[in-house]
């Protein structure tokens, strides 16, 4: 009990950062000779916050309890020096638990090299295993690599009949977003999918490849988290004190929190139209596509609380500032919103909860836009087999929480913890009020009435999804900017690494009052690409000068407006893929990522079957 005493004193004399002061503490609790004292403390200088084990085999008998407890402590975390580790313990850390991070994890497992992944989430794959089980596919022939495996392990999955628990197979329809749900053409691909379906394909999948993940493990994002040697990062602290040293690092995360930490240039909110010479960046005040804005309506809303009646105070939701002009830039992030799964079958259905803090008077909006006739509440119920549902956002007041989300991108752990939080609060809000209060229109309530949520989907999190939909945050200034120009084929893509090929979308991101006086959704926006599009190396590295060993495929270098389209799960698949790919051929050929040559990794892509071009993208 002694040397486990003594070692518990080491650790906490370590992160206190005291390590020369430990080592005399405990030479003088065991009487060691000073040559051990000089010994060890030499021993501790080494490289910055990596594991050093100590042991000493033949010491004299005084000095026992001193080295039993060092090694009873077992691997240091000790912030000395500022040496890069020798022999990392691992070729490639990947932060994040996004479907990119697991892509990108098993490609470097099938090239051969060693890979970790630090994962703040319990739960991985992101949105797809989030409840984004309608997939933005866009032209599924450019999905292609580990990506389009994925979507095949799906099909796999719903190809076995004990797969259709609650739903007979033919009775499902196999309708899917611009296609066919399931393909079962060329080795067959699924891509609508149960939650659940999705999230066992990841783990069975990583699993399979005996990759090691390390969970709820959140970056240190103070001072000293990440540890970088001049413009090469060496490791990264989590804030449980562990830390992760690496040659090459990746961030898959949608906030891009370990690129930042890593001082790499980002932009949040929309950029104007001059500064990358686009046509539907900055704001879309006057806009209207899609219908998801108050002009599809037969009249106009009043914002007031008492109609027309501006001195008796504005609704719930509806912003007192203006807009910006059209075109120019600001700090507004395209608002989130949960893709909830719900369910019709009685013995798999649990009744919509009534939230925390519950007010009716925030949903005095939506009212008066049901109260008009308006009736395409249920159109964004997109079905998922065995009688369960994706639902998005759909129309002029729904499930996105408009305003909800300024802050998020650069907000403390705490914070976004709060905005979640009041997201599910604002959601579960809206459902709890369309189906319980008596003034909403009798058709649409009994309607919802027969939806719940289903009992066998995030079982953890009592039936919620638990992942918002992070539709856009911080986004990396790299190498190369990836812009409208580029998927609207006005301006070629150099060293393409992937194919995008998705409507450029971007959601709501502000409700205002008209000069008119009357209430207005500002954002919203769809535009062609004009086909597929290729997506540039060069927007995965930041620029040489920040970080020579550091990938970035999902909070990627994009305009505003370009990543509405490059944002879609099948494509961050893609880009962890070849971030992967990447990060290995940098190691072997021992050079900064920026400076991987391009002909080897397009080789090694399309042997690896990614598409990287097509006539249409050209």
């Amino acid at each position: 009990m002694e040397v486990f005493r003594l070692a518990g004193f080491l650790r906490e004399a370590l992160s206190l950062l005291c390590v020369r002061s430990a080592v005399r503490a405990f030479v003088r609790l065991c009487c060691a000779p000073m040559r051990l004292v000089t010994s060890i403390a030499s021993a501790l200088d080494a490289p910055p916050w990596v594991c050093i084990r100590i042991g000493i085999q033949s010491v004299a008998m005084k000095t026992a309890p001193l080295v039993c407890a060092l090694i009873a402590s077992g691997f240091f975390l000790v912030p000395v020096g500022a040496l890069t580790p020798s022999t990392p313990p691992y070729d490639v850390v990947i932060y994040g638990g996004t479907s990119a991070a697991i892509t990108a994890a098993v490609q470097v497992k099938k090239m051969g090299h060693s890979v970790l992944i630090v994962s703040p989430d319990r739960h991985l794959g992101g949105l797809t295993s989030g409840g984004l089980g309608w997939t933005d596919s866009g032209n599924k022939t450019v999905i292609g690599g580990l990506s389009r495996e994925f979507y095949h392990r799906v099909w796999q999955h719903y190809q076995r009949p004990e797969a259709w628990t609650w739903q007979k197979r033919e009775e499902y329809g196999n309708k899917g977003q611009g296609s066919p749900a399931s393909d079962d053409a060329n080795a067959g691909t699924m891509w609508i999918f149960e939650p659940s379906v999705a999230e066992r394909v990841f783990e069975s999948w990583l699993k399979e490849a005996e990759i090691p993940v390390v969970r709820d493990a959140w970056l240190d994002r103070g001072q000293g988290g990440v540890t970088k040697e001049g413009n090469r990062l060496t490791s990264f602290r989590t804030l449980d004190g562990k830390v992760y040293a690496g040659r090459v690092f990746m961030d898959a995360t949608y906030e891009g929190d370990l690129m930042a930490a890593a001082g790499v240039d980002f932009h949040v909110g929309r950029e104007a139209n001059s500064v990358y010479n686009e046509e539907h960046n900055g704001s879309q005040v006057g806009i209207l596509h899609h219908r998801h804005h108050f002009g599809v309506l037969p009249v106009g809303i009043s914002p007031y609380k008492i109609p027309g009646d501006a001195s008796s105070g504005l609704l719930a939701e509806v912003s007192p500032e203006k807009p910006a002009e059209r075109g120019e830039g600001d700090s507004r992030v395209q608002a989130y919103c949960f893709r909830s799964c719900y369910t019709t079958v009685p013995s798999n259905r649990v009744p919509f909860p009534k939230p925390e803090g519950y007010d009716a008077s925030r949903y005095e909006l939506l009212l008066r836009v049901l109260q008009t006739g308006w009736d395409e509440f249920f159109n964004k119920f997109d079905p998922v087999p065995n009688f369960k549902t994706d639902v998005n956002n759909h129309g002029p007041f729904s499930f996105d929480y408009i305003g909800g989300n300024y802050d998020y991108p650069e907000a403390s752990y705490q914070r976004r913890l709060e905005i979640v939080d009041a997201h599910r609060r604002y959601q579960q809000g809206l459902l709890w009020f369309v189906a319980n209060d008596p003034r909403v229109p009798e058709k649409v309530q009994k309607e919802l009435q027969n939806w719940g949520l289903p009992k066998d989907e995030f079982v953890d999190n009592g039936h919620w999804s638990h992942q918002l939909y992070i539709r856009e945050a911080r986004r990396m200034v790299g190498t190369y900017v990836m812009t409208e120009n580029e998927l609207r084929k006005k301006k070629p893509t150099p060293d393409s690494i992937g194919m995008g090929s998705y409507t450029i979308d971007s959601h709501n991101t502000h409700r205002y009052i008209t000069p008119e006086g009357f209430v207005q959704n500002e954002g919203d926006i769809g535009v062609s690409t004009k086909g597929p599009y290729e997506i540039a190396y060069g927007s995965l590295v930041p620029k040489e000068s920040q970080a020579t060993n550091l990938l970035v495929p999902v909070a990627m270098s994009a305009s505003h407006i370009a990543y509405g389209s490059i944002r879609m799960e099948p494509v961050f698949m893609i880009l962890g893929q070849s971030a992967a790919t990447a990060a290995v051929q940098a190691i072997e050929d021992g050079v900064p990522v920026q400076k991987v040559g391009y002909e080897k990794l397009s080789a090694q892509l399309l042997k690896d079957g990614q598409i990287l071009h097509t006539p249409a993208a050209r």
